[in-house]
């Protein structure tokens, strides 16, 4: 392989693990401006929607009914989560919330491991057929259904909060929660409408990545900090900060690892994430990508 095609290669592989990290950030950050909480449980919907899938797709279901009963499943698991642990906490400080949905994550993290143990799990590539080859790099197609669901998310919150209603109404919560109310718009749903799509678009994520790199109990901690760092990286108000945020850390995690050594693949995340805090803490995009 030469030199181009292996760095055609890695820029291959970084746009897959950009675009995990970039799904992940993209939730958090959503549920982050509409609700005030920092949702560091949300990797660990990605976790259940990929074990629940593969279980279900283990019991004989066809795989589109699979992804739609699992997104659906985890979605009202998160909905549920937000009534009971975090809506009644509210009025809190952000270091109590925070550390609620840490709870949420160390308790979803063992249930995950009574049910499912230790064992990887796994699903089948979505579309059938070898690697497409291109400059001398193979594409595995799956990486493609990855790239393709952050478009197709990005698409989707466009069309929600230009073109309706509801959309301008969850975007007046973010902007003046106080104005919102007083106009008629109830901030409390707008947060349990932010749990229930975060918890859906986690599980969508964690499903299709799971043909990629399997799925585990543990698997929510490190894509959940992962996403983390890919919010601050791009700005934690900025919807298209997050994901220019997570291509970038993909990028990054996977040119170090490829070009100097596989050890820094995980540590250059935190490195990453101290050197932003450092430097600007507001982001690297914050100011050239348009907020929420």
């Amino acid at each position: 392989m030469t030199l181009s095609s292996q760095l055609l290669q890695l820029f291959i592989s970084g746009l897959t693990m950009g675009s995990i990290y970039a799904l992940t950030a993209l939730a958090l950050v959503l549920t982050f401006n509409i609700t005030g909480v920092l949702n560091l449980a949300l990797g660990e919907f990605l976790a259940l929607g990929a074990l629940l899938a593969a279980s279900l797709y283990a019991a004989g279901l066809p795989l589109a009914a699979v992804f739609l009963i699992a997104v659906a499943a985890v979605a009202v698991l998160a909905g549920l989560l937000e009534r009971v642990a975090v809506k009644p906490a509210i009025q809190s400080s952000v270091l109590t919330l925070v550390v609620i949905t840490v709870g949420i994550s160390i308790s979803l993290r063992g249930l995950a491991l009574l049910i499912w143990g230790t064992d990887p799990v796994s699903l089948p590539a979505f579309s059938e057929g070898g690697p497409l080859v291109a400059g001398g790099a193979a594409i595995n197609l799956q990486s493609l259904w990855i790239v393709g669901l952050l478009a197709a998310a990005l698409a989707g919150l466009y069309a929600f909060f230009e073109l309706t209603y509801a959309g301008k109404a969850v975007r007046a919560c973010v902007i003046n929660r106080t104005a919102a109310r007083l106009v008629g718009i109830n901030p409390s749903a707008m947060s349990f409408a932010a749990f229930i799509a975060s918890g859906a678009l986690g599980a969508a994520a964690g499903i299709f990545i799971t043909p990629v790199t399997l799925a585990t109990y543990d698997m929510g901690f490190l894509l959940g900090v992962k996403g983390f760092v890919a919010a601050v990286l791009g700005g934690m108000q900025n919807v298209g900060g997050a994901v220019l945020g997570g291509l970038l850390l993909g990028l990054l995690e996977v040119y170090g690892a490829g070009l100097v050594s596989s050890g820094l693949k995980d540590a250059l995340a935190l490195l990453v994430l101290l050197a932003v805090l450092l430097m600007r803490p507001e982001g690297l995009f914050s100011a050239a990508v348009r907020k929420v």
